[in-house]
């Protein structure tokens, strides 16, 4: 059975570039991630692959309330990693990265990404991208991170052999 997360390491807290400002994801982030999400969800559909449901209009603030608890404990018991990206200033949600177990055989990790839609044409989504996949490399403890829906299609993803 692979281990998630060494006894030995630290979970990186965050990064910041002068772009975006990546942290952990807290409950507190609740209305900021919420305008983020449902400003942009024709956008952000598939972000989780072509089987996902996530989000849809119907989502109330109430029940993000309680996947930003659910995100939040994940992290304290070091299963998975989710975190906001916020501007520098805090103002704004601009999207949410998570890090989790891989299911699939010969990645320790997947990384999801999203940006909120009117970022796109800034070229938010490609910086943080690129910001994210150095970050890993440089301060995680990952031989080797899945990025599906980006560097490996989803129908690929799908035919990798579970672990």
């Amino acid at each position: 059975m692979n281990i998630f997360v060494p006894e030995s390491v630290k979970i990186p807290t965050g990064i910041e570039t002068k772009d975006f400002r990546i942290r952990i994801l807290t409950i507190n982030d609740l209305v900021k991630d919420y305008d983020a999400v449902m400003s942009s969800i024709d956008h952000l559909k598939g972000v989780f692959g072509p089987k996902s449901t996530w989000p849809s209009f119907n989502l109330t603030i109430e029940q993000d309330l309680v996947d930003l608890g659910w995100h939040q404990k994940e992290f304290e018991n070091k299963s998975s990693f989710a975190y906001t990206v916020m501007k520098s200033d805090e103002s704004k949600c601009l999207g949410c990265i998570y890090i989790d177990p891989s299911e699939k055989a010969g990645f320790d990790a997947k990384m999801i990404c999203w940006v909120r839609k009117s970022e796109i044409k800034n070229g938010l989504d490609e910086k943080l991208f690129s910001t994210v996949k150095f970050w890993l490399k440089e301060e995680w403890w990952f031989n080797s991170v899945a990025f599906p829906g980006r560097d490996i299609s989803w129908n690929q993803w799908y035919t990798f052999p579970d672990k």
